[in-house]
């Protein structure tokens, strides 16, 4: 079911977005080159705990995973794009590491995610991370009163066939509201005009996601990082965006605090 919020419970958003665009803010700022993923888990661990906010990841168990998660945070690296499970590794020169966050805060939930290189950068990499953060901008102006979720779906596919990759619709954008996943379903490629027409009060979670050379997924023997089949690396860009009367609002928005 499609749930539409009231310009007062937008309002009541605010705070869960505002607290998850502080947190990865955070986190990009401490993740070097020898940063162990279970540090970076730990530490968001301990920023939940502070603001006394609640995890949507640690019991998250849908039909897709093997287990509970487990954890706070995704962070997939390299060849890994989505739902990356933290493990015991130090980051190298030249990871491509995506973090992935989302808490509830006084009973609503905010989603966001971002890319980056630790120590010296690919030049193919810095590209893909851009496309997706591109992407990322033309969905969030399209989210419009009027437009359809094809609009946003054909707005992300338009900038990454542009680039030269290919879409895997698998997992896409969703609804974020009172639980961290729910309708409806936004994926990156679609037609324009088709689809659910947007209308204010609709809250969504907007995540470009696209990999080097290829749209195939493999999972992890873990159960839940999800890996380019080819070994090609991936970046993710994500925000919760709420559609208003006077246009899109980005609750997890960064740009106030120097991280886009």
């Amino acid at each position: 079911m499609i749930e539409l919020r009231t310009p007062a419970e937008i309002d009541a958003m605010r705070p869960a977005g505002r607290f998850v665009a502080e947190t990865l803010a955070t986190l990009r700022d401490e993740t070097k080159v020898g940063t162990n993923l279970l540090a970076i888990d730990r530490r968001a661990h301990d920023l939940i705990r502070r603001a006394g906010a609640e995890s949507c990841y640690i019991d998250y168990h849908p039909s897709f995973g093997a287990r509970p998660f487990g954890k706070v945070l995704c962070t997939s690296v390299n060849d890994a794009v989505l739902h990356g499970l933290p493990f015991d590794y130090a980051l190298r020169d030249g990871d491509l590491v995506s973090l992935d966050f989302a808490v509830s805060v006084d009973g609503w939930v905010a989603d966001s995610a971002l890319s980056f290189v630790v120590g010296t950068p690919r030049d193919e990499d810095l590209a893909l991370i851009e496309t997706t953060e591109r992407a990322l901008d033309t969905a969030i102006a399209a989210a419009t009163v009027g437009n359809r979720i094809g609009d946003i779906s054909a707005a992300i596919a338009g900038v990454a066939h542009g680039r030269g990759y290919s879409i895997n619709t698998d997992f896409g954008g969703h609804g974020v509201g009172r639980v961290m996943h729910g309708d409806p379903h936004v994926p990156n490629d679609g037609k324009a005009g088709r689809g659910y027409p947007l209308r204010a009060g609709l809250v969504v979670a907007l995540e470009p996601w696209f990999l080097q050379t290829t749209d195939q997924l493999v999972t992890d023997p873990d159960g839940w990082t999800l890996r380019s089949a080819d070994g090609s690396r991936g970046a993710h860009s994500e925000h919760t965006v709420a559609v208003t009367e006077s246009g899109p609002i980005v609750l997890t928005d960064r740009s106030w605090l120097g991280v886009d």
